[in-house]
């Protein structure tokens, strides 16, 4: 199966969160062993999703990051 080259994506979310500490992340992995929603969320990812992605789950997750960026405002 093939990944990003050079970096994994929770190495890309945090030099993400490193630029911009709001940045809302969706984290999309099939990799369940190397990382697990509960370690997403402490690395401050805000959304999880595991591989095959669905397009409900994709748009429920977009959604409520979404609507919670717009209470904060």
């Amino acid at each position: 199966m093939p990944t990003m080259p050079n970096m994994t994506g929770a190495e890309l979310a945090v030099q993400l969160k490193k630029i911009r500490a709001d940045i809302p992340i969706i984290l999309c992995t099939g990799f369940s062993e190397k990382i697990d929603e509960q370690r997403a969320k402490k690395m401050g990812i805000s959304g999880y999703i595991m591989k095959p992605v669905l397009k409900t789950e994709t748009s429920r997750t977009v959604r409520k990051l979404l609507d919670k960026a717009n209470a904060q405002m």
